[in-house]
């Protein structure tokens, strides 16, 4: 790859004013206020929704919406869609970006999806298991027409569960092993692959799940398709959205973020005509050329934050230092990398949470944050287990700190 120089930044954002600009961003500056779903995950880009947990804390975090709220804008007002997008990771995201991630990122995914669907073996009779690999091989012509049937049941539905699906269009039985001969083999239908696929393609969502809001049993609905987008006017939109949200972060932070090669990435920042901007540890930020002016700090009585598992905030950049003292990783992640609850304090993660069987919501402190800021905790912690209710939170990747907190 050719070495592309970097400009000469016009100014230093120290560690204090990248703090100031993610709580206030991120909506971490003042209480919780009656700020609807949509407006959350605008001011956070998108919502991990790996762990659909996250979802709806993440939005409870910064807002008084309920989980009714939420749940009638990814269902019924549909303002909010789950999707693939970055790092083929599932998100939550304003149905406004829909067509910027899926044109920037998601429609290669679900080429490279297709291509290795044509090259497994599903069996050529529905509902029977190839056994290792002996089954025919997917043609372009079979996975169209079952893709075509499923989208054609959907549109007369109001949506329907994967298995209620392959009741009606058997093909979906059909089976593939993977990793034959290894410790990692395992069987899997068409079903969940085909599914997921066209989920990518835009043409089927994620609907409302079986249980409460911690599930992921989704029930799937039909979809308008996603209009197809210039694939650098995409990217370049998707990094103003980033950068206004997360700004000023470095080019190894939206790479991690998107998930793009470091030249997809500079090709964005390049026609965003992104200001370079000096960092505390060396390195070098971009922020919107109109996003230069200095920001304030934060304020004198700052709030504290119970931030669920994945939340955009924590896992915004792939540098965390700055927000994240090194010591405190390995009691808040798991060694695949995903982060487990934390509490919030001025811009910087200063402990971490869970919820109990009880119901009760429990946290520690990595550090001393003097009184004030541990009444402000307990109180927080009232209110997030109000919130939650009857319902509880295991989050889908457990940590040691959210471990010790639960108990045995």
């Amino acid at each position: 790859m050719t070495s592309v120089p970097t400009p000469s930044p016009v100014r230093h954002i120290d560690t204090a004013e990248r703090r100031a600009r993610l709580s206030e961003r991120h909506l971490l500056t003042t209480a919780p206020r009656a700020v609807d779903p949509t407006t959350v995950a605008e001011s956070l880009v998108a919502l991990h929704s790996t762990d659909p947990a996250t979802v709806f804390l993440s939005v409870a975090a910064r807002s008084t919406a309920s989980p009714a709220d939420i749940e009638k804008a990814l269902y019924d007002e549909r303002s909010l869609v789950r999707m693939f997008g970055m790092r083929r990771t599932v998100f939550v995201l304003p149905a406004a970006l829909a067509p910027v991630v899926h044109s920037s990122t998601t429609a290669a995914v679900a080429a490279k999806e297709r291509k290795e669907m044509l090259k497994l073996g599903f069996g050529a009779d529905a509902g029977t298991s190839t056994g290792k690999g002996s089954g025919q091989k997917v043609t372009a012509a079979w996975l169209d027409e079952v893709e075509a049937s499923v989208v054609a049941h959907l549109t007369t539905l109001t949506d329907a569960t994967g298995a209620e699906l392959a009741e009606l269009e058997p093909r979906l039985r059909a089976a593939v092993v993977y990793g034959v001969g290894t410790k990692w083999e395992t069987e899997q239908t068409a079903s969940s692959r085909l599914l997921r696929k066209l989920s990518m393609d835009g043409v089927i969502v994620r609907g409302r799940p079986r249980g409460t809001w911690t599930s992921s049993q989704y029930r799937w609905a039909a979809a308008e398709p996603h209009p197809d987008l210039p694939v650098a006017e995409a990217r370049a939109d998707l990094v103003r959205a980033w950068l206004a949200a997360f700004g000023p972060g470095t080019e190894a932070d939206i790479k991690w973020w998107t998930g793009w090669t470091l030249t997809g990435v500079r090709a964005a920042l390049t026609s965003l005509a992104a200001v370079p901007v000096s960092l505390d540890d060396g390195s070098t930020g971009y922020v919107l050329p109109d996003d230069v002016d200095p920001v304030a700090g934060p304020p004198t009585t700052p709030r504290v934050a119970l931030l669920p598992a994945l939340d955009p905030t924590t896992m915004g950049w792939q540098q965390r230092d700055w927000y994240l003292d090194p010591a405190f990783r390995p009691a808040l992640f798991d060694r695949s990398g995903n982060v487990g609850p934390t509490v919030w304090r001025q811009g910087r993660v200063i402990g971490g949470w869970a919820q109990r069987a009880d119901g009760s919501v429990v946290w520690k402190l990595l550090e001393d944050a003097g009184a004030e800021a541990e009444a402000a905790i307990a109180a927080e912690a009232e209110r997030t287990a109000a919130w939650i209710g009857d319902v509880r939170v295991t989050p889908r990747f457990r940590t040691p700190l959210e471990r010790e907190l639960v108990g045995p």
